[in-house]
């Protein structure tokens, strides 16, 4: 249920707020909760309730503290988190990317809803929103069929994405201390390093960790138009660049640590050093796509 991916997440984000807040500290009232979340009052109390019964929070109103340290495994699973048009797009995402999918490509709803097991209409929901940017067409009696993207297209969108983080990213830095995207974003700079230590093994988990990351930057200064459009860039810059897979757990460890860097500059609040990080990796992001171009 969307209600219940709604209180997951949020469920999540407050134990990140505990970690970071320490034993002891007060907790936030909830008019603050709701608002740095993002969430109702309401899945805000549901929250505070669960946590009261696992013993993590103790005291009522505006004098509750943390009473506890988080131990590990206390979040709900990444997945249970993600709503199911969600799910649909990252379902889709790995499909395209270890299918290793060209122009052309025929793309079939049944079969797709059961690999994901979801509903052809989710799928074909989802299909619907890239149809309009002309990498999906809808053939007569033919099924849907991806359509590839030009050289052209792709730099075209890599301009409205530069424009877009280094906007997001400034906005990030000039954040409160209270703000609730600060443990977010330490919570995802120890999966980056959790990912750095198994490279070997999971350089092809980056994808997604990309996405997430760069997610999170851009959720500092919301835009609708731009959290709709991100599709798109995402289905280019997370995926699509990928397929070519000369040197990819090179250019994945290269990436992290170019993430990693970014993330201490987003820490400092230090403007000039954000905006250097983040024209450097999104540099090397463009250099990487158009490598692709050039092998394809």
């Amino acid at each position: 249920m969307k209600s219940d991916t709604v209180f997951k997440q949020a469920f999540n984000q407050t134990l990140d707020l505990l970690s970071a807040a320490g034993t002891g500290a007060p907790l936030p009232s909830e008019n603050a909760l709701s608002a740095d979340l993002g969430v109702s009052r309401t899945t805000v109390r549901k929250v505070l309730a669960r946590l009261s019964e696992r013993g993590y929070v103790a005291g009522q109103g505006r004098n509750r503290v943390i009473a506890s340290a988080v131990p590990d495994g206390a979040h709900f699973p990444h997945p249970e988190t993600v709503a199911t048009a969600k799910q649909v797009e990252v379902h889709f995402m790995e499909w395209m990317l270890r299918g290793q999918a060209q122009p052309g490509t025929q793309i079939n709803e049944l079969e797709l809803a059961r690999a994901f097991g979801v509903g052809t209409t989710g799928i074909r929901e989802f299909l619907n929103r890239f149809r309009r940017f002309g990498l999906i067409a809808k053939r007569p009696n033919a099924g849907w069929v991806f359509m590839g993207f030009t050289r052209e297209f792709a730099m075209e969108l890599f301009e409205i994405r530069e424009m877009f983080e280094l906007r997001s990213a400034r906005a990030l830095a000039q954040l409160p201390d209270s703000a609730a995207i600060w443990p977010r974003l330490r919570a995802i700079e120890r999966q980056h390093r959790d990912l750095l230590r198994d490279i070997d093994e999971r350089y092809q988990d980056f994808s997604d960790l990309d996405n997430r990351f760069h997610r999170l930057i851009n959720a500092a200064a919301p835009n609708r138009f731009i959290d709709d459009f991100y599709d798109i860039i995402t289905l280019i810059f997370h995926y699509h660049y990928q397929w070519n897979k000369h040197d990819e757990r090179a250019r994945n460890e290269i990436a992290i640590h170019e993430h990693l860097a970014y993330i201490q500059a987003l820490l400092t609040r230090d403007l000039p050093r954000v905006q250097a990080a983040c024209t450097l990796h999104l540099a090397s992001a463009r250099a990487t796509m158009l490598a692709t171009f050039e092998a394809a």
